[in-house]
């Protein structure tokens, strides 16, 4: 998380106390381990709901969770600060709606978002970070139940970011809900660089808009590939590393949900429009293709200067 940090300019907030203090950020995905980085200094996972297994206990039996919220709010305990995610104060509520494969359905979703929206007001919830989604499917359109109960979050007041999707270069490949015209839609500044994704390497993943329905997409983008962030073995007894690499949208999702953690702990009244609207305006442009890149690098000194 060096390298992102330095990328996005993340220290010029963190420098002016501004951490995400008492900002909840509610992620779906595959859960998430009592890893030091968010437990030792503080407990900030303050709530978990696992709509899959039913379990009450927090747990992550795949690492794709912890490692989305290690980038998001891992405050870097257990590297002195060095690998600390983007909002280290921010306060994490997991729904676990996906397998020990990564896999889900879109009825745990949708009984996910229905959670979230009954506990928003206990919890804080400002933000909900999705680094999950479908491939470019034309049953899931911006009409289908998937993409209609996300955007109820959004018209109820809750930040919605979600992730592209690993399908590029071509365009038209960002599935739901990335493909949503009112929620924020996260793309990787750096997938030119080679990645492994665990059938050999390749590189210009990131998937490339515009929607089936015309609409451009990625809104933003920030880096995704070679991500280092929590690692969820050691909570098995499977290793004593206490962070692994991993790339993909995926990565670059939480570190735009972080970026608005701290703009929200700095404009607490934001509506979920405003903070689109400043995310556009404080873009800075990569040189990338719009189908690409969508306004440009997320930057937070300008987000938040």
């Amino acid at each position: 998380m060096e390298r992102v940090n330095r990328v996005i300019h993340t220290s010029w907030a963190h420098e002016r106390g501004i951490y995400g203090n008492g900002i909840g950020v509610a992620v779906i995905d595959t859960g998430i381990v009592n890893h030091p980085d968010f437990v030792y200094r503080r407990n900030r996972i303050v709530a978990f709901k696992d709509v899959v297994n039913g379990k009450v206990g927090i747990y992550d039996d795949n690492g794709h969770g912890s490692h989305v919220c290690g980038c998001l709010g891992g405050d870097g305990w257990e590297s002195s600060g060095r690998y600390s995610g983007i909002a280290p104060n921010c306060n994490i509520i997991v729904i676990k709606a996906l397998n020990y494969k990564g896999n889900g359905n879109i009825e745990e979703v949708l009984q996910g978002l229905s959670w979230i929206r009954k506990n928003k007001e206990k919890y804080n919830i400002r933000i909900l970070n999705i680094s999950v989604g479908s491939s470019a499917r034309k049953d899931l359109d911006e009409d289908s139940a998937f993409v209609r109960g996300v955007e109820r979050m959004w018209e109820e007041g809750i930040v919605v970011i979600a992730a592209a999707g690993n399908n590029g270069p071509q365009g038209k490949t960002i599935g739901a809900p990335g493909n949503s015209r009112k929620i924020i839609t996260v793309g990787a500044s750096d997938d030119s660089d080679y990645v492994d994704f665990g059938g050999g390497k390749i590189n210009n993943y990131s998937s490339r808009g515009p929607t089936g329905a015309c609409i451009m997409k990625p809104d933003i983008v920030a880096p995704g590939s070679n991500i280092l962030s929590c690692n969820y073995h050691f909570a098995q007894g499977r290793s004593k590393t206490m962070y692994a690499i991993k790339s993909g949208t995926s990565m670059a999702t939480p570190i735009v949900s972080g970026a608005i953690a701290l703009l929200l702990q700095k404009y607490p009244d934001m509506t979920p429009r405003e903070v689109k609207i400043r995310l556009k305006n404080r873009a800075v442009d990569n040189g990338m293709e719009r189908v690409h890149q969508g306004w440009g690098l997320l930057d937070v000194e300008k987000l938040l200067s």
